[in-house]
């Protein structure tokens, strides 16, 4: 659990609790993130120890989260993912290890008014119900954190459903970060 959580927080990508919304496909590598993103940023993870998050261009449209805790510097870990705009959102999405999927995982992301990083996570439950009611495709998938879903829809009928006002409820706040080391 230990690990799954570290990467949760290193991308904040996932609820907490350890269950997780996966892709089939990741966002295309196509769009420039906004230069907001790029820098280092410190949080508080699931223990309410200090977190530090540093986010750098790792090529063309892709990005690193090398993530690591204050009081262990040396303990790093590193994710690469790419960015999407649709609508007034942004999107970030990152390959999974194959012990949880080996699929891809979708996260929303803005800045506050107090120019804070507020990552959103998708609801599972949410997401479950959607595809129940045929908005989108998927099925759900045993990973060793719990009962996941793995939505199979094609990304455009994905942002489709994700910019849709009235779908606003599926993205649950997951971590905010503030800017470090000014």
């Amino acid at each position: 659990m230990k690990t799954w959580r570290v990467a949760l927080i290193a991308l904040s990508f996932l609820l907490l609790s350890g269950c997780l919304v996966t892709f089939k496909e990741p966002l295309p590598a196509r769009e420039v993130a906004p230069d907001e993103l790029l820098g280092k940023w410190a949080s508080k993870n699931a223990w309410g120890e200090p977190l530090n998050l540093q986010v750098t261009r790792a090529g063309t449209h892709q990005y690193k989260a090398v993530s690591y805790p204050t009081a262990e510097p040396g303990q790093r870990d590193e994710y690469l993912f790419t960015v999407s705009r649709h609508g007034s959102r942004w999107y970030l999405s990152a390959p999974l290890p194959a012990k949880l999927g080996g699929h891809f995982i979708l996260a929303g992301f803005e800045f506050d008014e107090k120019h804070e990083l507020v990552v959103y996570n998708l609801d599972l439950e949410q997401v479950h119900q959607a595809i129940g009611q045929k908005a989108l495709q998927g099925h759900t998938v045993a990973t060793v954190e719990g009962d996941g879903v793995l939505v199979d829809s094609p990304m455009s009928q994905v942002f489709a459903y994700l910019d849709d006002p009235a779908n606003a409820d599926v993205f649950v706040e997951a971590v905010r970060y503030q800017r470090a080391g000014k």
